[in-house]
């Protein structure tokens, strides 16, 4: 058999293949999603001082999807986290070394979330240090919930 026949069949029989598997996956049924289980819900432990000290830390716990804990305002945290949240991106990432920050000052707060979002370990610090760092804390304004506002 010539060269280019033994080609021309072998390319129409992968094309074959692949239109079958094609078939047989679009045919296949879809899985059912898991049930609920609460044990697996994005959960948060937020931490927040309005002087960076104990003496006026106060801590929220967060739950999502469904929204609860006792957080003041935990669906529109949830919210604010899910608006946050984007595939391949970690929303609590510190900023990176070596960034080009603005050199205002915002205060002394310093915050920490703990716990679980997006089916990942979450064990992030916050403060108010810089431009970037009051970026990143703004971008989380609802969930680290300063004591008494």
């Amino acid at each position: 058999m010539p060269l280019l026949h033994r080609l021309a069949v072998a390319v129409v029989t992968a094309a074959a293949s692949v239109t079958a598997m094609s078939a047989t996956a679009w045919a296949a049924p879809v899985p059912l999603p898991l049930p609920h289980d609460e044990g697996s819900t994005d959960h948060l432990i937020v931490t927040v001082s309005r002087s960076g000290g104990a003496a006026d830390s106060v801590t929220y716990t967060l739950a999502c999807h469904p929204a609860g804990g006792t957080h003041p305002a935990a669906q529109r945290a949830c919210d604010q986290l899910d608006s946050a949240t984007v595939w391949g991106r970690d929303p609590f990432a510190p900023v990176p070394p070596g960034a080009m920050c603005t050199g205002q000052y915002g205060g002394p707060a310093t915050a920490q979330l703990r716990g679980h979002w997006a089916g990942r370990p979450v064990d992030a610090r916050f403060s108010r240090v810089n431009g970037c760092e009051i970026a990143r804390w703004d971008r989380f304004s609802v969930v680290l919930r300063l004591p008494g506002s």
